[in-house]
């Protein structure tokens, strides 16, 4: 059996690293396997970008930033991703490619068409089962993203830079963009305003059916 990719995206303070953790409580519950992931990260050469990018105090060019992305995700798509897809296990992803359209083509200001390339080429043309868009405003997500001890580079941005992502994932939930956008694969946005609780359920709602279909589980 071929497992699932689900990715959930989102604003900084989106409260998606949250709600995977609790994605993948409830598919162990239910004895399906399941594994998590994140961007960048979860392989060795991943983990060393992760530190570069998000928290090194490197100034560095727009490209550069994305290809290290990229290369991070090629990592983890070819070690990881695919490995356990085909074990038939369900992979719940911390940021994919939605969170490359949103932070360096619309962010820094890439080409879309270039970025769009080099994420096909990452990914070997792997493309998401779902990814839940959890909707929230850029200020509100700065906020939240504010409570916490410490800020990484990309949340030290300026507010212009996270209005312009906010804007490229409000974009990404239109059905026009996700026609026009193949291999970002079906999108299901979600209001991450409430408890976390609420936040699931809405979250469980769109993820459920399909892991019954594809996990044999209800």
């Amino acid at each position: 059996m071929t497992g699932r990719l689900v990715v959930l995206e989102g604003v900084e303070g989106a409260g998606k690293t949250t709600q995977v953790r609790r994605l993948a409580a409830a598919l162990e519950a239910m004895h399906a396997p399941v594994l998590t992931v994140r961007e960048p990260g979860q392989t060795p050469i991943g983990d060393k970008v992760r530190t570069i990018v998000l928290h090194d105090s490197y100034e560095m060019a727009p490209r550069t930033e994305a290809l290290l992305y990229m290369a991070s995700r090629a990592e983890l798509c070819e070690r990881v991703v695919r490995p356990a897809l085909a074990s038939g296990t369900t992979v719940i992803a911390d940021r994919f490619f939605l969170s490359t359209y949103a932070y360096q083509a619309a962010g820094r200001g890439l080409p879309e068409t270039e970025v769009r390339a080099a994420n096909s080429f990452a990914t070997g043309g792997l493309v998401p089962d779902l990814t839940v868009l959890l909707e929230l405003s850029s200020a509100e997500g700065l906020r939240r993203a504010a409570q916490r001890a410490a800020h990484d580079r990309i949340e030290r941005a300026s507010a212009d830079f996270h209005a312009r992502v906010a804007d490229a994932f409000a974009r990404s939930a239109d059905r026009e963009w996700q026609r026009a956008h193949p291999e970002a694969g079906p999108i299901a946005v979600v209001s991450a305003e409430g408890s976390e609780a609420d936040v699931f359920a809405r979250v469980w709602e769109c993820v459920s059916p399909l892991i019954a279909r594809t996990a044999g589980v209800a």
